[in-house]
């Protein structure tokens, strides 16, 4: 692989927000009656955007009437406590300050809504990328190739000198679907969905993912712009 654009997933890659996902979601059941859930199950629910996660929430007998006011009451509480405990994973900061320096292109696509993605990426300092797309900036979420085609285009990455990187199958599917690399990190809230959809590339820690991309062989190389 020669890499010149890394797109990242967020929850779960750079930023570890399981404790802040779970209480929101449990708060969520409280307001709609409903019992606690295991912080494990929630994880479980997570990675396919707002609404599926309060669907999985609320289970499959509940009204849509009540889903949508439990999805409303779920982004209003997460969106006051989304920084409460959240962090990004360890070296990750360091690691994306290296890439950039040494002239990848960085981006971020994750199926969190856009707003909610950008106020958390802002609020830890994690400033580092040229483009940053949520799961309600284009008409499909993550698999769908819709949204990572839009970064390539954006940035004029061509998909073969392109990682998509995260830490579940959904994150390897998008990366298939436009013909890009995968990474898989082992830390995230769905690792075990990899023995399914396997990366190219399984790494423990960004900072692991920038020695190996910064490593003679792999290091940014300048590809000709999309459509040249």
């Amino acid at each position: 692989m020669q890499i010149a654009l890394a797109v990242f997933d967020l929850d779960g890659t750079l930023v570890d927000s399981k404790l802040d996902l779970a209480l929101a979601v449990n708060a969520t059941r409280a307001d709609a009656q409903l019992p606690p859930l295991p912080h494990e199950t929630v994880f479980s629910f997570v990675g396919n955007g707002a609404p599926a996660l309060i669907r999985r929430t609320l289970g499959d007998g509940a009204a849509e009437e009540q889903i949508e006011r439990s999805l409303e009451f779920f982004l209003a509480y997460y969106r006051r406590h989304m920084l409460d405990n959240t962090r990004p994973y360890p070296g990750a900061r360091e690691a994306l300050n290296r890439m950039r320096q040494a002239g990848l292109k960085l981006a971020v696509l994750t199926n969190k809504p856009v707003r909610f993605s950008r106020d958390l990426i802002r609020g830890l300092g994690l400033d580092q990328f040229s483009c940053v797309y949520g799961g309600n900036s284009f008409e499909s979420k993550k698999p769908d190739p819709e949204g990572l085609r839009a970064v390539l285009s954006e940035l004029e990455a061509q998909p073969e000198a392109t990682l998509v990187v995260g830490d579940s199958g959904v994150d390897v599917q998008t990366a298939r679907n436009a013909g890009a690399w995968a990474c898989g990190v082992t830390y995230g809230f769905q690792p075990e969905t990899f023995a399914q959809f396997p990366p190219d590339l399984l790494v423990d820690s960004l900072p692991q993912l920038a020695e190996i991309l910064l490593a003679p062989g792999c290091a940014p190389v300048a590809v000709p712009p999309v459509g040249a």
